[in-house]
C-alpha cells in the first residue's frame, strides 16, 4: 500500500484526529456536504471486495464477442451478455433505444468515430493539441484499422467479419437505487463497443469490465447506498459519442420526477456528477526514436483523471476531479492519480454542460494517446493477451479510486 498523501489543491481537504473531510456543493446549488470518513472506514473494506482475477475474467468475457463493433450481431450479443450478467448481480437492468443512421462516408464503416484517429504526427513533431495541449517529444502517427486482412488469428478475423448495419441501436443500464435519496444519483459509464478488428480489451473491454465490477460491488446484499448509482454501457461511441448523446437528448428532461407521484420512485433522478472510464491499461510512454514501443508498463504509470476546463461546469467538475484524485491516495493499492483540464472525445462530454462531468483514462486523451502512446489504439493487436498483470492492475487501481470516491459520495455502507 503506497504512503497516504492529502493534497489541497481546489478542494478544501481536513485531516486531523483520524477524519477525513470534503465540501462539495451539490448541482443543485444547496450547501456545502460534508463527508466524514473516521478510522474505522467501511469503504476500505468495499474496496477490498474488487479482485484482479474478477476484474480479469470479465475482460476476457467481453473479448470472446470481438471487437464488439456497433450495428452487428456480436454488440447486440455483447450487450444480452452485459444485461445477463449485471441482471445476476442483483442490479435491475433498462436499455435505451436510438436510431443510428449515418450519412455514407467513402472508404469506412460508418460514422465519425468518438475516438476517431487524430490528424496524423510526424515523428518528433511538436504540435498544438486539444484545449491548449502542446506534445512534446517522440510522437507517431495514430489511425484506427479497417482491414480485416490485418488480424493474422483466422478465428479472430472470422468472428469480426460482419459490418456494421444502420438502424435502431440499445445500450444497456442497471440501477442501485437510494436507501434515503433515491431521486439524485451518480453515473458511472463505459463504452462497450469498439473497433480495429481485435478483441477491443483495452478499448473499452477494461472500462466495460469496470464498471461491471463496481456494479457487483455494490449490488451485494450487504451494501446500501444513500443516493443512487447508474451503471451504464453505452454503444456507438466509436461512430461520435452517439449512444451517450442518445441518452442525454432522452432522459435529461426526466430529471427529478417521480413517477407515479407519490410513489417513492424517480426512472431518471437528478444528476449529480458523471464518470466516464476509457481504456485503462496501456501506460508504456512515448514510442521510441526507432519506432518501437517499451514493452514494459513504464515506472510513472499513473491514473490520469480529466475534466473539461471549458465546460460549463467546470469548477464543479474540478473539484470532482481532485475529490477523485485523493479517493486514490487513500483506497488504490498501487498506482497515483493525475489530474488534467482537457477531457475529450469520450461519453462524458455530452453530460459536461449539465452536470460535473470527469472521465478516468490509461493517458490524457489529447497528449498522450492522440500523440500515439497506445500503439494497441484501433488495431488488431488489441487482444487479451497483449496485456500483463501490471497492466490489469493499472486498470484495478482505476476501479478501487473510482469505488473509493462514488462510495463516499453517495453514502455507502454495510447493513
Amino acid at each position: 500500500m503506497r504512503p497516504h498523501v492529502f493534497i489541497v489543491a481546489a478542494c478544501v481537504w481536513s485531516v486531523a484526529s483520524g477524519i477525513w473531510n470534503f465540501s462539495l456543493h451539490a448541482k443543485t446549488g444547496q450547501g456545502p456536504e460534508t463527508v466524514v470518513v473516521q478510522d474505522e472506514d467501511p469503504v476500505l473494506d468495499l474496496v477490498g471486495r474488487l479482485d484482479l482475477e474478477s476484474y480479469k475474467a470479465t475482460i476476457k468475457a467481453l473479448t470472446s464477442f470481438g471487437d464488439r463493433a456497433q450495428g452487428t450481431d456480436r454488440n447486440r450479443a455483447a450487450i444480452d451478455w452485459i444485461a445477463a450478467q449485471l441482471e445476476s448481480y442483483g442490479c435491475p437492468t433498462d436499455r435505451v433505444q436510438y436510431e443510428y443512421n449515418p450519412a455514407p462516408r467513402p472508404g469506412g464503416r460508418g460514422g465519425r468515430g468518438g475516438d476517431a484517429p487524430d490528424p496524423v504526427i510526424s515523428s518528433g513533431e511538436i504540435r498544438r493539441g486539444v484545449g491548449g495541449s502542446r506534445y512534446r517529444g517522440i510522437t507517431r502517427p495514430t489511425g484506427a484499422n479497417n482491414d480485416a486482412e490485418a488480424q493474422p488469428g483466422d478465428g479472430l478475423r472470422s468472428l469480426n467479419s460482419q459490418g456494421s448495419a444502420p438502424g435502431g441501436r440499445e445500450q444497456i443500464y442497471c440501477t442501485k437505487v437510494g436507501s434515503t435519496r433515491p431521486d439524485e444519483m451518480y453515473i458511472i459509464g463505459a463504452h462497450m463497443d469498439g473497433r480495429g478488428f481485435g478483441e477491443a480489451a483495452n478499448d473499452n473491454g477494461s472500462g466495460t469490465a469496470l464498471v461491471m465490477e463496481l456494479a457487483r460491488v455494490l449490488n451485494m446484499g450487504d451494501v446500501q447506498t444513500e443516493r443512487s448509482i447508474r451503471f451504464a454501457l453505452w454503444n456507438n461511441e466509436e461512430t461520435g459519442l452517439d449512444g451517450s448523446s442518445a441518452y442525454v437528448e432522452q432522459r435529461a428532461d426526466l430529471q427529478g420526477r417521480e413517477e407515479p407521484l407519490g410513489s417513492g420512485q424517480y426512472p431518471e433522478p437528478t444528476w449529480l456528477g458523471m464518470i466516464q472510464h476509457d481504456m485503462m491499461l496501456w501506460d508504456h510512454g512515448m514510442p521510441r526514436g526507432d519506432g518501437t514501443w517499451n514493452p514494459e508498463q513504464r515506472p510513472e504509470a499513473d491514473i490520469n483523471i480529466e475534466f473539461q476546463s471549458t465546460s460549463r461546469f467546470a469548477r464543479e467538475a474540478m473539484r470532482l476531479s481532485f475529490f477523485f484524485r485523493d479517493a486514490n491516495e487513500r483506497y488504490a493499492t498501487d498506482y497515483p492519480a493525475a489530474v488534467g483540464p482537457h477531457m475529450t472525445n469520450t461519453d462524458s462530454t455530452p453530460f459536461m454542460d449539465l452536470v460535473p462531468a470527469i472521465s478516468l483514462r490509461e493517458n490524457e486523451r489529447g497528449m498522450h494517446t492522440g500523440a500515439g502512446w497506445n500503439p494497441t489504439w484501433h488495431q488488431p493487436i488489441d487482444v487479451f493477451d497483449t496485456f500483463s498483470d501490471k497492466d490489469f492492475r493499472l486498470g484495478l487501481n482505476a476501479a478501487q479510486t473510482t469505488l473509493g470516491a462514488v462510495s463516499r459520495l453517495t453514502g455507502a455502507a454495510f447493513q
